[in-house]
């Protein structure tokens, strides 16, 4: 017999609201995020004489790197920290960071943490005079690895 039980699913939630946070801080709203994404290598061995498997172990993870698209901001934090990887020392400060997605009331439902981010890519916006898009920026950050809060 099937359960009555007609309430809501409460392990669905919608992908479109969520906040970014860089050292514990607001780094302000995007319109989109992508990159939370970790893959591990399968190794494949063939043992001499075994031909009915081919063994596999577990190689190395990586994880892809965090894409952040928003409508242009005039706040220049992020461009800040990109481009202090162009100055003659090349080092750059490494942050840890979250992208935290909410339910409709703003109450936190997941929490994806980032270690050691640096921000490997910025792409401003397409400019013409002929388009009345929105202008996007585009900030992407290498970081070495991903796990939920």
């Amino acid at each position: 017999m099937i359960s009555g039980n007609t309430g809501k699913r409460k392990d669905v939630s919608g992908a479109h609201n969520f906040i970014i946070e860089i050292d514990g801080q607001s780094a302000g709203n995007f319109n989109s995020c992508s990159g939370l994404t970790l893959e591990t290598d399968v190794l494949e061995y063939q043992e001499g004489g075994e031909n009915t498997k081919v063994h596999k172990f577990i190689g190395q993870t990586r994880q892809s790197n965090i894409v952040l698209e928003r409508g242009f901001s005039t706040s220049k934090e992020l461009w800040g920290w990109h481009q202090e990887i162009l100055k003659e020392s090349g080092k750059v400060e490494r942050k840890n960071g979250s992208i935290i997605l909410q339910d409709q009331d703003g109450k936190e439902l997941m929490r994806w943490n980032f270690f050691r981010g640096w921000p490997c890519r910025w792409v401003g916006p397409n400019l013409s005079s002929d388009d009345s898009a929105i202008a996007i920026e585009v900030l992407e950050i290498a970081h070495e690895g991903i796990d939920l809060g």
